[in-house]
C-alpha cells in the first residue's frame, strides 16, 4: 500500500500592508490609490465587465520584508539574483527567546543548533508591540557574535520578529546586516506569528519579486507544519 501524504497546515508569518501604516520609524508610509476605478473601467470594457487597477507607492522596507545582499553591498546579489534555494521550502529552526529577559540573541543562545541549510527564525516576541511606538524601543536583536556564528555554521536565511535584526541603539552600527549579507544570507525582518511554529519540522518560504538593482522588498512569509491530529498519535503509539 502506498503511504498517505503527510497533512500539513499553513502558518502566516507576515504583517498585512495597509495604507498609512508605519513599519520602521521615519520611513514613508505606504500609499494606496486607484489608477483605474471600477466605475471608470466600464467605459473601457464590454457591458457588465469591470476591473480595478490600483497603485501602491512605498519604500522596499514596508511590512514584513526581505533584505538581499544588494541592500548592504553594491556588488551583492539583488532581489532578482537571489537563488530560490535561499528563499523557498527551507527547513526551519525556531530560536525562542521570548520571555527570557534578554534583548540580544547571542552565540551562546545558538550553540548546539543544527542550522546548516536552514532558515533560522528568531522568535523574540518583539512583534507584540507592532504598530505602536514601543515597537522600536529596546527592541530585541541578533548580536554581532550571533550573526558570525550563523555565518560560520551555514544558515541559509535568518528572520526575526523585531523592528531590526540589529541593535538600533548604537547609531549606525549594523553588524548582523553586515555579516549575514556579506555571506549571501538573506534577512527577513518584521515577522510575526512565530509562536505558532514548532522549534523544528516547519518548512519556510519568503520569496520577493525578481526586481533588478533593488535590495529590499515585502514578502508573504509563511511556513507549512506537519498537521498531526490526536488520533494520529494514538495510532502511532499502538502501532496501528
Amino acid at each position: 500500500m502506498s503511504q498517505e501524504p503527510t497533512r500539513r497546515r499553513w502558518v502566516e508569518l507576515s504583517h498585512v500592508i495597509s495604507a498609512g501604516m508605519t513599519t520602521y520609524p521615519g520611513l514613508p508610509v505606504p500609499e494606496i490609490t486607484p489608477h483605474l476605478t471600477r466605475e471608470s473601467s466600464r467605459d473601457v470594457y464590454a457591458p457588465g465587465t469591470e476591473f480595478a487597477i490600483d497603485r501602491l507607492t512605498m519604500v522596499g522596507n514596508t511590512g514584513t520584508y526581505l533584505d538581499s545582499p544588494f541592500h548592504r553591498y553594491p556588488d551583492g546579489a539583488d532581489l532578482a539574483g537571489l537563488p530560490l534555494e535561499r528563499l523557498a521550502d527551507l527547513p526551519a529552526v525556531v530560536v525562542r527567546t521570548v520571555g527570557s529577559g534578554s534583548r540580544a540573541v547571542d552565540a551562546d543562545t545558538l550553540e548546539g543548533l543544527e542550522v546548516e541549510g536552514r532558515a533560522v527564525l528568531l522568535h523574540t516576541g518583539g512583534d507584540a508591540h507592532w504598530g505602536t511606538p514601543q515597537y522600536a524601543v529596546d527592541a530585541p536583536y541578533l548580536s554581532g557574535a550571533g550573526a558570525r556564528w550563523l555565518v560560520e555554521h551555514g544558515a541559509a536565511l535568518v528572520g526575526i520578529d523585531s523592528v531590526n535584526i540589529d541593535d538600533m541603539v548604537p547609531a549606525g552600527e549594523r553588524p548582523a546586516h553586515t555579516l549575514l549579507l556579506a555571506a549571501g544570507i538573506p534577512i527577513v525582518e518584521h515577522m510575526t506569528g512565530l509562536a505558532n511554529l514548532p522549534l523544528t519540522g516547519a518548512r519556510f518560504t519568503a520569496a520577493p519579486p525578481r526586481v533588478s538593482a533593488f535590495g529590499t522588498f515585502p514578502v508573504r512569509a509563511y511556513a507549512s507544519v506537519p498537521d498531526i491530529e490526536p488520533h494520529d498519535h494514538l495510532r502511532a503509539a499502538s502501532g496501528g
